[in-house]
């Protein structure tokens, strides 16, 4: 069984670097580009990118790291066994939390209004002006909360045969 503890909790620590990894390059590369060119490009694009997100790759990773950090916060608890099962229990609610429910919460929502709106008319284009800015923002939490749950799940890998 601490076999099983140990790749479930190392596939969770390189899921959520890896999803950390995907938030960063959207906020320090990909937005920046986007606000770079004429706003309806850059609302065009996003949206396209909203569109094409949604495939078992990505889902398949970011999900079931969620899965997985859930799981390993449960399994914290109930086999107890400090500090490895502290770092247990923060990596998995911090993924949960700031990069599951972030997303879910808040920039999935501001997906649905970018997608529903027009980049030709004035509107559209202060609601692109807007989620430029707040998307951004919120995408930074997700990076440092994936990041965070990476190295919470790294640390409680080192204490190894504690789990």
């Amino acid at each position: 069984m601490e076999k099983v503890f140990f790749v479930l909790t190392l596939l969770a620590a390189l899921g959520s670097g890896l999803i950390a990894g995907v938030f960063f390059v959207f906020s320090v590369a990909i937005m920046r580009a986007l606000e770079r060119i004429p706003p309806g490009v850059g609302m065009w694009s996003m949206q396209s990118i909203n569109i094409y997100i949604f495939n078992w790759k990505f889902l398949g990773v970011f999900l079931g790291t969620g899965v997985l950090c859930g799981a390993l916060a449960i399994v914290g608890v109930v086999q107890w066994r400090p500090p490895a099962s502290v770092w247990l229990i923060a990596g998995g609610l911090i993924y949960l939390i700031g990069s599951i429910g972030v997303t879910v919460v808040l920039n999935v929502p501001m997906n649905n209004a970018l997608m529903a709106a027009d980049p030709a008319t004035p509107e559209g284009q202060k609601l692109w002006s807007d989620y430029l800015t707040n998307w951004t923002f919120w995408n930074h939490v997700r990076t440092v909360a994936s990041l965070a749950a990476s190295g919470c799940l790294v640390v409680a890998l080192s204490y190894g045969r504690q789990f």
